[in-house]
């Protein structure tokens, strides 16, 4: 009788800290973004795996396969000023051939800056497509061929699956600029999430290997740090957003036992990394409801002592990619906004 009533007590305790901790995000959040928030389904891959979770998605969407249905759809935002297309290139980490999609301006052929971007969904889950409007404004508004890579993910591919994918995406932008019509002294590696954390991984690398010099990277609210020992990796356990637990099992799921030890290396986790010098200068920005807030910014605070020109913007009141949680609001359209105006800055000088 002891031991019922104590596991009642407790469970009774972790259902109050749930509720509270909602109705903090609640009070927190921006009244703009409240409504989505509140219309978003919860987020434990502890309880439902990746799949349990995605089917929770898809049922909340109408969806049998959200994110693969995107793949070829005929719904898909269309710019008749943007050519939009698909190739495939030989991946020399896999026995499948690596699909990029590529946005190019229809009216200006020559003389284009080049961007890499990489979509996010914690390693787990995501298609270029999920990101095809903002592919076109980049696009049409930057003057930029946008290369998309379609990563394998994980867990059925750990690292560095990922990784590698990005650098044979960087690698063909790089190599075809020419026939692409892209200045090389003018392309960018930019992402989200988890892309934002395969975007510094990526700047890290092209650094290392010296192969490929880029202008400037892009990793917004970046996924780069395994070690949890910020504020902000433990206090956001909200689960109808981005939060502490999806975050222990996507890592775990992305570099396995390693997660937590000495021995993640910074391409796994770039927030590892002791030398900042010689990357390309950077833009990032966060929620300050974001898991990835302090993780995000003690990450530029470093590039900038190291010398590296950084550019930061928090936003008060924001969750984790509030920006496409909550698209239609002029809060994250401003955002957006802003995506384009730092890379026509950056690359178009």
């Amino acid at each position: 009788m002891k031991i019922i009533l104590c596991c009642y007590l407790i469970l009774m305790m972790s259902v109050s800290a749930l509720a509270k901790d909602i109705s903090d995000t609640e009070t927190r959040t921006d009244k703009e973004l409240l409504p989505a928030l509140k219309q978003s389904s919860e987020m434990d891959f502890a309880k439902t795996g990746v799949q349990g979770y995605k089917d929770l998605f898809n049922n909340l969407v109408g969806s049998k396969d959200l994110f693969n249905n995107l793949v070829g759809s005929k719904d898909l935002p269309k710019d008749e000023n943007v050519n939009v297309y698909d190739v495939y290139v030989e991946n020399p980490d896999s026995d499948k051939d690596l699909r990029l999609r590529i946005y190019k301006p229809v009216n200006k052929q020559d003389n284009l800056a080049g961007i890499l971007w990489i979509h996010g969904g914690g390693y787990l889950f995501g298609v270029p497509e999920q990101d095809e409007m903002q592919s076109i404004r980049f696009a049409r508004e930057v003057g930029a061929v946008v290369v998309a890579v379609d990563y394998r993910l994980a867990p059925e591919n750990k690292y560095p699956a990922s990784l590698n994918d990005c650098y044979t995406a960087l690698g063909y932008l790089f190599k075809n600029a020419d026939k692409l019509g892209v200045d090389k002294d003018r392309i960018a590696v930019a992402g989200a999430s988890a892309g934002g954390g395969l975007c510094a991984a990526t700047a890290l690398m092209a650094r290392d290997k010296g192969e490929y010099k880029l202008a400037f990277q892009m990793p917004l609210y970046p996924m780069i740090d395994d070690r949890f020992q910020t504020p902000a990796s433990q206090e956001n356990i909200d689960l109808r957003v981005w939060n502490n637990v999806a975050n222990k099992y996507a890592w775990h799921a992305y570099i396995g036992d390693l997660a937590g030890t000495d021995e993640v290396s910074y391409y796994m986790a770039p927030a590892r990394a002791k030398d900042l010098t010689g990357l390309p200068p950077a833009y990032s920005c966060v929620g300050n409801l974001d898991p990835f807030r302090d993780d995000t910014i003690n990450y530029m605070a470093r590039l900038a002592q190291a010398g590296v020109p950084a550019e930061l913007h928090v936003y008060p009141g924001a969750y984790h990619a509030f920006e496409v949680i909550a698209p239609d609001t002029q809060y994250a359209k401003d955002v957006v906004n802003e995506y384009v105006k730092i890379l026509n800055k950056a690359l178009n000088k």
